[in-house]
């Protein structure tokens, strides 16, 4: 899948307030200071496509970019959504305003007709979090299709994010019945975007040609 075209659409409060969802979405989420809005400019090769900083919570609504892409040369365009989600964790806002996040964000990822997979991001730096692993144990009750994807991996060596890799792979078997799919990334080599923008290729034809 080449990328043609990326652009910011909307910021929604609640997902009422979403665009139609006509188009196949993907939502990224995790741990504030995740790298998700790093992962998400990759994936458009536009580096400015969506805000990043060094201090987490910034992302506070649910934040639509309208991607253009195209499979082959000779293929139609199509389009579909990307969305940044608010983060969860260590955002240094009130509780009341975290459980106000968690609230609009769960009422998303439940009710949005749309939304064809959600990626789950994790730290590759670091051992299983129990409040990632809290997160991933929602999706599997709310019956949602999520994939992890593991960021930064170049901040660490190979040894080390394999093994974070294994552990969080092991507690998750422990309250999940399957593993999801898992990809490695880095948004300074660029390394995994090509197994993402397969997996969402992959997805948009589902959306556009469902199974009777």
């Amino acid at each position: 899948m080449d990328v043609i075209k990326a652009q910011y659409l909307i910021s929604s409060p609640s997902v009422e307030k979403c665009p139609p969802a006509d188009k196949p979405e993907y939502a990224f989420i995790g741990r504030s200071n995740v790298g998700k809005s790093s992962l998400i400019n990759t994936l458009a090769m536009n580096e400015k496509l969506a805000r990043t900083s060094n201090a987490p919570g910034k992302t506070q609504l649910i934040n639509h970019f309208l991607v253009q892409s195209k499979t082959s040369t000779d293929s139609p365009g199509e389009e579909w959504y990307l969305v940044d989600l608010p983060g969860y964790g260590f955002a240094k806002r009130s509780q009341s305003t975290r459980r106000e996040w968690g609230k609009m964000t769960e009422r998303y990822i439940t009710q949005r007709p749309n939304l064809m997979q959600l990626f789950l991001l994790i730290d590759s730096r670091h051992s299983p979090q129990q409040i990632d692993l809290e997160f991933a144990q929602k999706l599997y009750e709310w019956q949602i299709g999520y994939t992890v994807i593991f960021t930064k991996t170049d901040k660490e060596n190979q040894r080390t994010v394999a093994a974070h890799m294994r552990a969080f792979s092991e507690a998750l078997l422990k309250q999940q019945q399957f593993l999801p799919q898992m990809i490695l990334t880095s948004a300074v080599k660029k390394s995994g975007r090509g197994k993402v923008l397969q997996l969402i290729g992959a997805l948009n034809q589902e959306f556009r040609h469902p199974l009777p």
